[in-house]
């Protein structure tokens, strides 16, 4: 185990939050609220627990990744969830995501391909009480379809291009964030997705890397 203190944990906290989200330009109140509180540290593997806070992803294992502390914020500012939201979540990983969606909407419904990963996320819910997180192991691609629509969904894993099947159990107004695969060789950036009367208005963030979103039926 880490001999770090709690408090040494707390201030590395709250320096992260300052210096790579605040600074970066989110400005989401919640978002920022819960990251300043929730213990990151929780969420990684032992080995890198004394890396948490730092400005990059961690390895999860299985070939995962928990995301660099900035992306998770803004991932989650563009969703523009209230306490009334439920979302979908795409890709489980460690459930730290989840948790940061978890504080600030009504409910969350997780989905995680692989099975390994699974079991530690919702052994982390349970400790820290979450009761508004509702888990699945399954293929993602295919959604939640029993429990949509949805007013948010959140992609976790690259796909190359927009799932209608997610679209469809998106609510009309409903926003989506998806990393999504270009033409270019290794190239990766992140849309927006709204969904309105009109059909779907795409909005391209930034560059991101994130692993592929995979079928059951590919590697």
């Amino acid at each position: 185990m880490s001999s770090i203190s709690d408090d040494i944990f707390e201030q590395r906290r709250l320096k992260m939050v300052k210096e790579q989200i605040v600074k970066r330009g989110v400005t989401d109140n919640a978002v920022i609220q819960t990251m300043s509180k929730l213990p990151r540290h929780l969420f990684v593997p032992e080995r890198f627990i004394d890396d948490a806070y730092e400005d990059g992803p961690l390895s999860i294992g299985e070939g995962q990744t928990i995301s660099q502390p900035y992306v998770v914020a803004s991932m989650t500012s563009h969703l523009l969830l209230s306490n009334d939201s439920r979302v979908l979540e795409i890709g489980t990983g460690s459930g730290y995501q989840t948790a940061i969606l978890a504080e600030i909407a009504k409910a969350v419904y997780t989905i995680e391909r692989i099975a390994e990963l699974l079991p530690k996320a919702e052994r982390m819910f349970e400790l820290l009480g979450y009761d508004n997180i509702f888990t699945k192991h399954a293929d993602g691609s295919s959604g939640w379809p029993e429990a949509a629509p949805f007013d948010a969904i959140i992609v976790t894993a690259a796909a190359k291009d927009i799932p209608e099947i997610l679209t469809l159990q998106l609510k009309a107004e409903g926003i989506m964030i998806i990393p999504l695969e270009r033409d270019a060789i290794d190239k990766q950036e992140l849309v927006k997705v709204k969904k309105s009367a009109d059909g779907l208005k795409q909005e391209t963030l930034y560059p991101v890397r994130f692993v592929p979103l995979l079928r059951d039926t590919e590697n």
